[in-house]
């Protein structure tokens, strides 16, 4: 099974950073990738990122790179996207906290299982997981990224980028091992029930 990892945006998106500026996206899920797919080759899981670029990539082109990549390992991939949540435009701190996971609204029961994969490896941090009911671990979205990639699909929102105390966590070399061990628990967790 190949892991595809995709970061969020690109150095030059506007917004997708905390009012104070010390958090910018693109820049941090794409450590939190590197970290993810290390961690991952380690365990001796074929992981890759499928947006090396420090550009924004256009949604479409990330889609495609993943079903050609999917296609190439016999139809034998999962996709995890990865990013930072906002409640605002940016502007100014918010009140909104917590980490969450996403699928679209055709997930197929495999992007469903990644996902609460995902969420309990999360819960198991003792860290504030948003989930639409007591019952649902997980969002359904429309998202771009979920709905058009061919393969199980998730993406994950890592707190939120504007607020005050989620950013002193993410920011943190705690929270970062944190949001790291999440994604990448939850992966191996996934991997190891199929």
């Amino acid at each position: 099974m190949k892991v595809l990892i995709d970061n969020g945006h690109g150095a030059e998106t506007p917004g997708k950073r905390s009012p104070d500026g010390s958090l910018r996206e693109y820049a941090y899920t794409r450590e939190i990738a590197i970290g993810v797919a290390i961690r991952l080759q380690q365990a001796g899981i074929d992981a890759i990122r499928i947006v090396p670029e420090e550009t924004d990539v256009p949604l479409a082109e990330r889609v495609d790179r993943a079903n050609r990549a999917y296609a190439e390992a016999g139809k034998q991939a999962i996709l995890v996207s990865i990013h930072c949540n906002a409640m605002g435009s940016g502007a100014e701190w918010m009140p909104a906290r917590g980490w969450s996971v996403f699928v679209g609204g055709n997930a197929s029961q495999k992007s469903k299982r990644l996902a609460r994969t995902m969420a309990q490896a999360a819960l198991s941090k003792k860290v504030k997981v948003r989930q639409p009911s007591r019952q649902v671990l997980y969002w359904t979205s429309d998202l771009y990224i979920c709905r058009k990639t061919n393969c199980p699909a998730v993406l994950v929102e890592n707190f939120f980028q504007d607020n005050r105390e989620d950013v002193d966590f993410l920011l943190s070399e705690a929270g970062k091992q944190c949001v790291t061990d999440i994604i990448a628990e939850g992966i191996i967790n996934y991997l190891k029930a199929i």
